[in-house]
């Protein structure tokens, strides 16, 4: 099974396992539709400063196409890069956009990481998924809904990975960059 990508090729329905990888270039090569916008971008910003830890999803959205993110952290900042196919009749095929944002960790106020658990009839453990969440000192931009009406939500960055998407070896490592972000938040900047 396939779905049509950008610039004419089929993207696979499961996309590789970027897990192994320990380094942000190779991960994104393995796992990334397109790499090299996203690591032109990251590369822009970080330039040359050590990458302590990243993170990155991708999936095909029915009417978008392909919707992709890096997340990295430096110690400092958090620097995420966003690819995403533009819908059909809202730019020429094959359009995608590519937007960066840099958040400074000192406006990180809270880390939450949840995970689901199941147990097998054995005893044993296993970690089904993973949601984290990271609240900033920024506020929601998106319009008051109906459940928020008493007020600013502040924004947040919200990450996740399953058994059915990402793998044991994702969930992981999204709880990897979970663990770092919270040993670097609140801590003074040297």
């Amino acid at each position: 099974m396939s779905r049509p990508g950008f610039g004419g090729g089929d993207l696979p329905a499961v996309f590789p396992d970027w897990s192994p990888y320990t380094d942000l270039e190779s991960a994104a090569r393995a796992y990334l539709r397109d790499p090299d916008v996203a690591l032109e971008a990251l590369g822009g910003v970080l330039r040359g400063a050590s990458v302590l830890g990243f993170t990155l999803e991708r999936f095909v959205n029915e009417v978008n196409g392909v919707w992709q993110e890096v997340v990295v952290c430096d110690g400092s900042r958090l620097v995420l890069w966003h690819g995403e196919d533009v819908p059909p009749g809202e730019g020429p095929p094959g359009s995608m956009t590519s937007s960066l944002r840099v958040v400074p960790v000192s406006s990180v106020t809270e880390v939450g990481c949840r995970r689901r658990l199941f147990r097998h009839d054995n005893g044993e453990i296993r970690v089904d998924s993973i949601d984290v969440y990271l609240l900033l000192t920024s506020l929601d931009e998106s319009p008051p809904s109906e459940e928020a009406a008493g007020g600013p939500r502040h924004d947040a960055l919200r990450f996740g990975k399953t058994l059915d998407d990402g793998g044991a070896g994702q969930i992981a490592r999204l709880e990897e960059f979970a663990r770092l972000v919270a040993s670097v938040v609140g801590r003074p900047l040297l």
